[in-house]
């Protein structure tokens, strides 16, 4: 190898290395910060969540799209990622559940608990997709932007 390459080998390995470094940001917890997100959540079957999800999909599918569908049914609710996107981030709970529809269909819904994202910043927030029937494909393809 001639001096020009390994010089120029050196070199772009020390650049890589300063901008791996210049990456690294301070990881601080949420709940250490000034304005401390804690991570108290409802759990994925808690009644609350679900209900929202409930209440929020059969009034979008009656005055939206009027098509009468409705959740009948949560079934087969688990937890798939807690806090994944990382500790210094607004923890949120993400999380699966088979339903079944007025309709008498078997659908996936992937919904996300998030703290402090509720009315004017107080409770928890969830924000939800039903497999099959995002038809604006907002978390496309096929609900996978709702899950961590």
């Amino acid at each position: 190898m001639s001096r020009l390459a390994k010089t120029m080998a050196a070199a772009l390995a020390a650049l890589c290395a300063a901008a791996a470094g210049a990456s690294a940001r301070p990881l601080t917890p949420s709940e250490w910060r000034y304005e401390p997100f804690d991570s108290d959540m409802p759990a994925c079957a808690d009644p609350g969540p679900l209900g929202e999800i409930r209440t929020a999909f059969r009034d979008r599918e009656r005055e939206f799209w009027r098509t009468g569908l409705d959740i009948a049914v949560f079934d087969e609710v688990r937890e798939i990622g807690f806090r994944t996107n990382g500790l210094d981030y607004i923890p949120r709970r993400y999380c699966l559940a088979r339903v079944t529809m007025n309709d008498g269909k078997k659908r996936e819904v992937s919904f996300s608990i998030v703290k402090s994202m509720g009315v004017l910043g107080f409770g928890y927030g969830v924000d939800w997709c039903v497999s099959g029937l995002d038809r604006l494909d907002a978390r496309a393809p096929n609900c996978k932007m709702a899950q961590p």
